[in-house]
């Protein structure tokens, strides 16, 4: 067998850019934030934010949409849960019923929302795919 230079020889080293077992820790907590009552979505968050500044690549472009995903995650059932309690006090006098369902819907569509993207982040980071 011959020995072949340093250069010529095949590089078994992955392509993953740095940061990625975060983000996949990440990405795995934004899932488990519905069964734990939101809480580790927050720890996903700091995960996500603890290592963006030395992520590159890949891995980066996904910290950051899961920092983005969740702040728009955020206002928006801010937004919603404020509906809901001026929609609930309108609902004494009947008027705010139909309102109080919309929101109530609607609140459940960003918790479906922030689930798919959750998924679907997984998904393609798992494929090193951007987010």
């Amino acid at each position: 067998m011959t020995d072949l230079p340093p250069s010529s020889r095949p590089s078994f080293q992955s392509n993953d850019s740095e940061g990625k077992p975060a983000a996949l820790i990440a990405w795995g907590l934004y899932l488990l934030s519905l069964p734990s009552a939101n809480t580790l979505v927050l720890v996903g968050l700091v995960v996500a934010y603890a290592t963006r500044g030395s992520a590159t690549g890949v891995a980066r472009q996904h910290l950051d949409a899961q920092i983005a995903l969740f702040w728009q995650t955020f206002w928006w059932t801010v937004a919603l849960w404020i509906l809901i309690a001026v929609s609930l006090v309108f609902s004494f006098v009947a008027i705010g019923i139909p309102f109080l369902i919309l929101f109530v819907i609607l609140w459940f569509l960003v918790t479906v929302w922030f689930t798919v993207k959750s998924v679907l982040g997984l998904l393609n980071l798992l494929q090193d795919r951007p987010a």
